[in-house]
């Protein structure tokens, strides 16, 4: 095979990354929903999922953005492109996907559509979506009306559960996009028509400008229109002031149709517009034959091509389009004319080779004994995870001015959202958790999206830990903004860890780190972390407090609010946090100080943080008002009263778990080329020996000289070990359980003044209303804290190497070394999608559909969280962000231990997880 051939994507990463190419101007960056969004929201109330309706979506223009099916645009979104289908049945031309509101499902929001992202490689120069589309009228209100009627102890009502796709009765519609030269975009919509007769569909390329002349005064209005030449094909020409002018290119003469991209206001305010020609025209023109509301000029900011398609039983139809810049050329690439021969050889030669080079490109990341379903997983992991970025546009202090609240200017207006982030300007590409359930960013999410991301685009892995830390993101008082509905709420610390992991992969891979990356890096997180110091250790006893932490109805109250009894808590999880990012600081820092002696004072600082919090922990003696409960063997939350007593809420969950996960390796080499630091630090432990008393000894060396900083000793970790590999308990058939299974049968109730507080292990949807969403932490599988319990189990095996045995599962009698536990943990989550010995998915449940038919089996949905004891798929069913890291969890299962285990420790994660084709 030619070698261009082999590393052609990687040639493109290249081009991209020096500028030299512009591979990623256009992507996947339109969002699937943008209608109930923070944004869109200018209610009184700040009711976002009730102030701009799916319903209204056809009709309204977006402030902030734009949405569609398929979607794809530039990254700025001036011009986007995206499909609109109608088959003939339906109420209302579909544009977008429908899902329910947070008060209409019984479970929270939830998208009631299913699509499929199949591929894409990072330069999205290959890339394929699904969409399956009912040939019968689409169940809009069935959906809402049975999910309002369920109570939240029912299953979700989905769209598979309405019958519509009963006796195959939908089409298929392929979308591929290939990219001959970064400002040559060929797509390829193929329609299957699954059922036993022949149907009819209409399909609508659409092209739409982002509205930004409705807002902004005096601003220059792009416009479309429809062009001259060639004769037998249609062809819109767009031009945009900034953008410039692009073709686009249908494969026949199609109707084109032309509006503009502006709210009915008819309709909606019944009030009249400026224009007859507004945004749901198409919808108007097809479904109420209203052929006088498309622009008879043949202009507008929006235009559609018209492709009305009878499929026969069982076949196939297929449109061909192009979407280029006539003006554009690329140094060394030949590109036949394509303005007079659009559909000529090149175009499919283009879809062959960019679909090989895809090939070529996942064969590289892929382990050579890996199973082919274990390839496919891996594949469309990943490919969830690119077509996962979105443009994503917030200029906060515009839109809290739009709100009345505007302080530099002296207006107030107590109560705004977000009121304290006006500093904030965000417009990027961005890693979304979803495109759909959360079409926007989340902080603790884009962290772990990059671990993923890595596997496949380190530079957008580390561009994206930028861009949160950026003066734009980053609140001026150190914060890092934690998601759209509430900046200022708290997530998780995990950017030094994503930063540190990400920094080592690039290393590993190009043989030296990018230093000026982790130093931008560790500059900011210094802020970050002196914002957490200051602001959630209220008492200075370094136990912190967190509040919500990301993990919504994980305990006894929620955490974001006040506590119900008085007082504070002191959380076990938010402790353990800030001892892992003391951890990765001082790791960042070590490498640091190897070039520039500086850090080495730096370093110090967290070697000593990290010992004041982990002696906090578990302090001398018994002590009521400590976080580890040694007669339980289990860390807990301490609740403090108003009077000055304490207790231990003693819900066994993965609050008790995290402290596990502050461990890491300290290689001989750096106490070594640091004797100053060394000695500091044995001076240190020295004046305060009560600290390491009750925690791993870090003067202790293990295998090859290796030191261990760990919150817990050899005798903590056997015990929590024993309580987390019980079946019974968290060790579940797909992962490591969110709450023990021990609280089925024994919840744990608190009362306050009369009122019942109650913990119950629920391993599917909650039974509570806590935060009002549809995630559970009482019993559920999540992916990323599995991921960060791995790592702790492979960096104390890289300590102790194969001397440390457990039993796995507790009670088996089968020994393992910690390296063993990992990849037995990393194996159970990955058997979630995999195909068991029956044929049928786990992640599926009982849907028969997904399970047995050939045109749904084999497409890997990537949910927000998965059932504790069946791994059935939960809440969001497109969350790949998080849930993506299941492709490199892939990659570790068929890592060797022993080269491992040999290998010098820096980041235990990226080590087992990268996968080079060469072991060692």
């Amino acid at each position: 095979m030619p070698e261009t051939k082999l590393i052609a994507e990687r040639i493109r990463l290249q081009q991209a990354q020096l500028g030299h190419a512009a591979w990623k101007k256009w992507g996947p960056y339109l969002s699937e929903r943008q209608w109930g969004t923070v944004r869109e929201d200018y209610s009184e109330n700040g009711s976002a999922w009730d102030y701009f309706s799916h319903d209204q979506a056809r009709s309204r223009a977006y402030r902030w953005g734009e949405d569609g099916l398929a979607g794809f645009s530039d990254d700025k979104q001036f011009l986007c492109f995206s499909l609109a289908l109608w088959n003939g049945n339906d109420p209302i031309l579909k544009e977008r996907l429908f899902g329910l509101t947070n008060n209409e499902g019984n479970h929270g929001e939830d998208v009631k559509e299913y699509y499929f992202y199949l591929d894409s490689t990072p330069t999205h120069s290959f890339m394929k979506y699904l969409y399956k589309y009912p040939q019968g009228a689409f169940p809009y209100a069935d959906l809402v009306n049975t999910n309002r009627a369920r109570t939240r102890t029912q299953q979700e009502y989905e769209l598979i559960d309405t019958g519509v796709f009963d006796e195959d009765r939908y089409f298929d519609v392929f979308v591929e996009y290939a990219k001959k030269t970064p400002e040559d975009i060929l797509i390829q919509i193929t329609v299957c028509n699954r059922a036993s007769h022949a149907a009819t569909i209409h399909v609508l390329p659409q092209l739409c400008f982002r509205n930004t002349w409705s807002w902004t005064p005096n601003a220059l209005k792009p416009r479309m229109r429809e062009g001259d030449e060639p004769r037998e094909l249609s062809v819109v020409i767009a031009e945009h002031a900034q953008l410039g002018v692009r073709h686009f290119y249908c494969d026949q003469p199609v109707p084109l149709l032309f509006t503009e991209n502006e709210t009915n206001n008819e309709r909606l305010f019944q009030k009249r517009g400026s224009s007859p020609f507004v945004k749901d025209a198409f919808h108007n023109y097809l479904i109420h034959h209203r052929k006088e509301l498309v622009n008879p000029e043949q202009t507008g900011t929006k235009a559609a091509a018209h492709y009305e398609l009878t499929v026969p039983a069982k076949g196939e139809s297929v449109i061909r389009l192009r979407l280029l810049n006539p003006e554009s050329s690329i140094p060394g690439v030949v590109v036949d004319d394509a303005k007079t021969a659009p559909f000529g050889k090149d175009y499919e030669r283009t879809f062959k080779t960019r679909r090989e080079e895809a090939d070529q490109f996942y064969a590289e990341l892929t382990p050579s004994a890996a199973t082919d379903d274990e390839r496919r997983v891996l594949r469309q992991g990943l490919a969830g995870m690119l077509w996962s970025k979105q443009y994503y546009y917030f200029e906060l202090d515009s839109w809290l001015s739009d709100h009345g609240h505007a302080p530099l200017r002296g207006k107030m207006k107590p109560g705004t959202r977000n009121a304290n982030w006006f500093h904030m300007v965000n417009d990027d590409i961005i890693s979304m958790p979803d495109k759909w359930e959360y079409p926007w960013y989340a902080a603790w999410d884009l962290a772990f999206h990059t671990i993923a991301l890595d596997a496949v685009d380190p530079d957008f892995a580390k561009q994206q830990l930028l861009l949160v830390l950026r003066e734009v993101y980053l609140h001026p008082n150190g914060q890092i903004p934690a998601y759209e509905w509430n900046f200022g709420d708290v997530n998780p610390p995990v950017h030094s860890f994503a930063a540190l992991f990400t920094y080592n992969a690039d290393k590993a891979l190009r043989g030296k780190g990018d230093l000026d990356f982790l130093k931008h890096v560790f500059q900011k997180l210094l802020l970050n972390f002196s914002w957490w110091a200051n602001r959630k250790d209220p008492q200075g006893r370094n136990l912190f407090e967190g509040g919500f932490l990301g993990l919504d109805n994980i305990g006894v109250f929620d955490r974001s609010a006040p506590l119900p009894t008085g007082g504070y808590m002191e959380q076990a999880d938010g402790t353990a946090w800030m001892a892992l990012f003391c951890q990765n600081m001082l790791e960042i820092s070590l490498e640091l100080a190897q070039t520039d002696s500086s850090y080495e004072e730096l370093a110090m600082k967290f070697v000593e943080h990290f010992f004041w919090i982990a002696g906090s922990m578990d302090r001398i003696g018994e002590n009521r008002d400590e976080l580890w409960d040694e007669e339980d063997g289990f860390f807990y939350d301490v609740l403090h009263f108003p009077n000055g007593e304490a207790m231990r809420l003693k819900v066994r969950s993965m609050v008790g778990l995290l402290p596990l996960c502050a461990a890491t390796v300290i290689p001989e080499k750096y106490l070594t080329r640091f004797p100053r630091l060394r000695d500091r630090a044995a001076e240190f432990l020295r004046r305060r020996p009560e600290l390491t008393v009750n925690i791993h000894p870090p003067d202790k060396p293990g295998y090859d000289g290796r030191h261990l900083l760990a919150v817990c000793n050899e005798d903590k970790l056997r015990r929590i070990l024993t309580r987390m590999l019980d079946e019974a308990r968290f060790l579940g058939p797909h992962g490591i359980r969110s709450l023990s299974r021990w609280h089925l049968d024994h919840p744990y109730e608190f009362d306050v003044h009369g009122d019942r507080y109650s913990v119950q292990y629920q391993p599917a949807e909650s039974t509570t209303r806590m935060f009002g969403g549809n995630s559970n932490w009482r019993g559920p599988v999540w992916f990323p804290i599995n991921l960060l319990i791995i790592r702790a189990l492979l960096q104390f095996y890289s300590y102790y190497g194969d001397s440390f045995q457990i039993e796995c599962p507790t009670g088996s009698g089968r020994k393992m070394s910690l390296w063993e536990v990992a990849r037995e943990i990393s194996r159970r989550l990955v058997s979630t999608f995999l195909r068991n010995p029956d044929g049928r998915r786990p992640v599926y449940g009982h849907t028969a559909k997904f399970q047995n038919d050939p045109y749904w089996r084999d497409l890997i949905l990537f949910y927000e969280y998965f059932h504790g004891d069946n791994g059935a798929g939960i809440g969001a069913s497109h969350q790949t962000g998080w849930t993506g890291v299941a492709s490199r969890l892939i990659q570790l299962c068929h890592r060797d231990g022993a080269a491992f285990l040999r290998s010098a420790p820096r980041e235990a994660v990226h080590k087992a997880a990268t996968y080079s084709g060469v072991e060692g």
